[in-house]
């Protein structure tokens, strides 16, 4: 007969436990305002850098 395997008892590491609040505050997030919410601003991008996407709408294809 097999001896049996002992089952591994559950540690909580501190990661586990920032991890599963972020996700908590996360879905209580997404239930008061319908989706998530965005904390950083598009910076603004300075008129110097060459942009093909901005020079292209400018110049009307023939």
């Amino acid at each position: 007969m097999k001896p049996k395997k002992k089952q591994k008892k559950l540690h909580i590491t501190e990661a586990d436990f920032m991890l599963a609040n972020r996700r908590a505050a996360r879905l209580e997030e997404i239930e008061q305002h319908g989706r998530s919410v965005s904390f950083r601003k598009v910076l603004h991008k300075s008129r110097k850098v060459y942009d093909r996407k901005k020079i292209r709408k400018e110049i009307p294809s023939e």
